[in-house]
């Protein structure tokens, strides 16, 4: 146990010794709650207000309760732009052509053809040119209701079948785009946060030659890459513990009253979410002082190490994407832990034996890895880096 502590102690200080390379390797943890904060508001603010469209229109006398119906959504013609916003707009080059004949044509009871013109391959125009489509069609339906009344319609008979729907998800739940970037996230930081420390604890001892150094005391190899374990993963589990804290309080600056959403992490959810990372962060080092150690060079470790992070930042999104999960998703890492974390912001009831399942699945090749890697720090090829 002396050995250990000792072995311990000596990451430990490794590990904080540099303040600059310790403040990088944390920097996910205090970056991603501003990134939450920010995207967020974005996208409430796209979702909800209506900031003004500046549109190119030809023909706009001929269609007067046309331009009155866009000018209440906001839609406004390109003489009104503000001076600061005129680039911006004529780059975007909205343009909406309406016929000499609407007049006639809306008499006659003909169909009018107004015509959009816009690069609509640019994603800036996309959502101008969705809110024009949904004004134009709703200022259409207006006029063919108006017209079945005059002629005696119940426009009810359009309709003969209405769907209720029926919302049964919690409060919480309606807020999925902060729930899925927070889980995306802190998964993420589990990764990112011990990297540098696992990198340098493998790999960089080894060109240093304190690794042969350490492997030539009497000192069981299993106890030198748990302690090598313990000091990477220490650095991930305050990276988490930082997410969770700042997240916590920077999802208080966003307005979400605007979508009808309500959003809490309290102490009981976040000790959940925890408890629920922690063998996260001992799979995710275990994982990058093997490949490093795999790695013939520091820069090479670098490279190989750093493509793991694409893991955590995949299997949410290939989860999102799938519509009938397999159920043994339920116990794979990160996977299982995504799936969980998805009940967890959601409200639902926490189901523990499922974090225990997932955990000691995580557990078990986490030991698998320690276990392989102590054989292969027995071999001269893995400790002096040969071919």
């Amino acid at each position: 146990m002396g050995q250990f502590k000792a072995l311990l102690i000596k990451e430990y200080k490794e590990a904080f010794r540099d303040k600059r390379a310790l403040m990088v390797a944390l920097m996910m943890a205090f970056m991603a709650p501003i990134m939450i904060m920010v995207m967020s508001k974005v996208v409430i603010e796209k979702a909800v207000d209506k900031p003004p469209v500046y549109i190119k229109f030809t023909g706009a006398e001929y269609a007067p309760k046309l331009m009155a119906h866009l000018k209440k959504e906001n839609l406004l013609d390109f003489a009104d732009i503000p001076e600061k916003d005129k680039a911006i707009w004529d780059e975007r080059n909205i343009v909406i052509n309406i016929p000499e004949s609407y007049s006639q044509d809306m008499a006659d009871g003909k169909t009018i053809k107004v015509h959009l013109q816009a690069d609509f391959n640019d994603k800036a125009v996309s959502p101008p040119v969705r809110r024009i489509n949904n004004a134009i069609r709703d200022f259409s339906l207006s006029i063919g209701y108006k017209r079945l009344l005059l002629r005696g319609v119940d426009i009810r008979l359009l309709n003969p079948v209405k769907l209720v729907e029926q919302d049964t998800s919690m409060p919480d739940a309606t807020f999925i785009m902060i729930s899925m970037m927070m889980g995306l996230y802190m998964i993420m930081a589990a990764f990112m946060s011990g990297l540098s420390v696992a990198i340098d604890s493998s790999a960089g001892e080894r060109e240093r030659n304190v690794l042969e150094m350490l492997l030539c005391q009497p000192v069981s190899t299993l106890k030198i890459v748990l302690a090598k374990l313990c000091g990477a993963s220490t650095i991930a589990v305050i990276g988490v513990a930082l997410v969770l804290v700042l997240s916590s309080i920077s999802v208080g600056f966003v307005d979400l009253t605007k979508i009808g959403a309500t959003f809490s992490l309290g102490f009981t959810k976040g000790l959940t979410l925890f408890l629920l990372l922690l063998p996260i962060c001992f799979f995710a080092s275990a994982c990058q002082l093997f490949l490093a150690f795999q790695a013939k060079s520091f820069k090479e470790a670098q490279s190989t190490v750093s493509m793991v992070i694409a893991i955590p930042a995949f299997v949410p999104f290939v989860l999102m994407m799938m519509d009938d999960r397999p159920q043994w998703l339920d116990w794979v890492p990160i996977a299982g832990q995504s799936l969980i974390m998805e009940d967890v912001f959601k409200g639902v009831e926490v189901n523990w034996l499922a974090i225990l399942a997932t955990s000691g699945v995580t557990i078990a090749i986490t030991a698998g890895l320690v276990a392989i890697l102590t054989q292969k720090l027995k071999s001269e090829k893995v400790v002096m880096a040969l071919s």
